[in-house]
């Protein structure tokens, strides 16, 4: 099995609570995922997360619905935390995000380990397609999380957990 990495660093001009509390809603990922990839939280919200949360999202590749659900291995606040997939798309998905206050702010860093199934065609479809989708994705959390994060910058009562939801 061959397993690829991803890597992407982001500096984000808040507070480091302010930054981990807005990640530690997983409802914030359908804000920061894009729309053609039609993502919907399947579980119950809100979700409290630790060692062992389950959730549970379709989304779409391809216009064919695929069913993910994640689990959360590691949970440090403030610090980091890792999603591994269960069931999905993935021979292998481990997620590890990333915190570290920075000057007036937080390096945040996503760290993608994973694997396609399928053997030479999943490298096949790596190198066509996947590779760049996924690039795509995490380009457009970079664009959204600016947006949602220093948008609301002045604003010390904002609710961070509602950055993303309609209406707010």
């Amino acid at each position: 099995m061959k397993i690829y990495t991803l890597e992407r660093e982001q500096w984000i001009p808040r507070p480091l609570p302010v930054v981990f509390e807005f990640f530690s809603h997983a409802e914030n990922l359908e804000s920061i995922t894009p729309a053609w990839l039609h993502f919907k939280i399947r579980t119950a919200t809100p979700i409290a997360m630790h060692p062992g949360t389950l959730i549970d999202y379709t989304i779409r590749l391809g216009g064919i619905p695929l069913r993910w659900r994640t689990c959360i291995t590691q949970w440090e606040p403030e610090r980091r935390f890792v999603d591994e997939q269960q069931r999905g798309p993935y021979a292998l998905w481990e997620h590890t995000h990333t915190f570290e206050a920075c000057g007036e702010g937080v390096l945040m860093t996503d760290r993608v380990r994973y694997a396609l199934p399928f053997g030479p065609l999943g490298r096949a479809v790596h190198a066509v397609a996947l590779r760049s989708a996924l690039g795509a994705i995490f380009d457009h959390r970079f664009r959204r999380i600016r947006e949602l994060l220093e948008e609301h910058r002045s604003d010390p009562a904002l609710q961070i957990r509602s950055l993303g939801s309609p209406g707010s």
